[in-house]
C-alpha cells in the first residue's frame, strides 16, 4: 500500500488543490492532505483543515490533518513514502527542486512526486486569492463551495 502526503499551508483552499488532491487519489492507495500550521495564515490550522476536508469528502481514501514541524517527519510518522506536489509553472520548479532534495537528505525513503497543474488553474494560487479577496472581488469561483463564503467573511471582520 503506498501513501503520500500532499503537505501545505492550503490559505485557502483553492479549485487547483482540489484537482491535485483529486488526481493523486487515482494514483496512491492513500493520500494524507497535511495543513501546516502558520501563525500568518488568513485561516486557522482547523479551519484550513476543515474547510479541504469539505471539499474532499467525497474522496475516499483522502484524509486531512494538521502538523507542524518538517515535512518529511510528518510524512515518515504517518508512513508516507510519497509527497505529492503541485507544480504550476517553471518559476515553481526552482523552488521544488531545492526542497526534494533537501527532503531527499533528510529522509532518503520519501520520494517527491510531481503533477503539473491542469491548464486552467495555471494562474491560480492561494495567495494571488486572498489578493483579490481583500480588495473585495468574488473568489467563489477559484475555491470550492463554501470556501468563498469563508473568505468574504474573513474579510469583513477584518475591517
Amino acid at each position: 500500500m503506498t501513501i503520500a502526503m500532499y503537505p501545505g499551508r492550503f490559505d485557502p483552499v483553492t479549485i487547483g488543490h482540489v484537482d491535485i488532491v483529486t488526481r493523486a487519489s487515482k494514483i496512491f492507495d492513500r493520500v494524507i492532505i497535511a495543513v501546516a500550521e502558520s501563525r500568518s495564515a488568513l485561516f486557522s490550522t482547523e479551519e484550513r483543515r476543515d474547510l479541504f476536508a469539505n471539499a474532499t469528502s467525497e474522496l475516499q481514501n483522502v484524509e486531512v490533518v494538521t502538523f507542524s514541524g518538517l515535512t518529511v517527519d510528518e510524512a515518515q510518522a504517518r508512513g508516507a513514502t510519497v509527497l505529492v506536489r503541485g507544480m504550476r509553472a517553471i518559476t515553481d520548479f526552482t523552488n521544488e527542486f531545492d526542497q526534494a532534495l533537501m527532503n531527499r537528505k533528510m529522509a532518503p525513503n520519501v520520494e517527491s512526486v510531481y503533477l503539473m497543474t491542469a491548464a486552467e488553474h495555471m494562474f491560480l494560487s492561494a495567495s494571488r486569492v486572498r489578493e483579490l479577496a481583500g480588495f473585495g472581488r468574488d473568489v467563489s469561483d477559484l475555491v470550492p463551495a463554501g470556501v468563498g463564503e469563508a473568505i468574504a467573511a474573513k474579510m469583513a471582520a477584518r475591517t
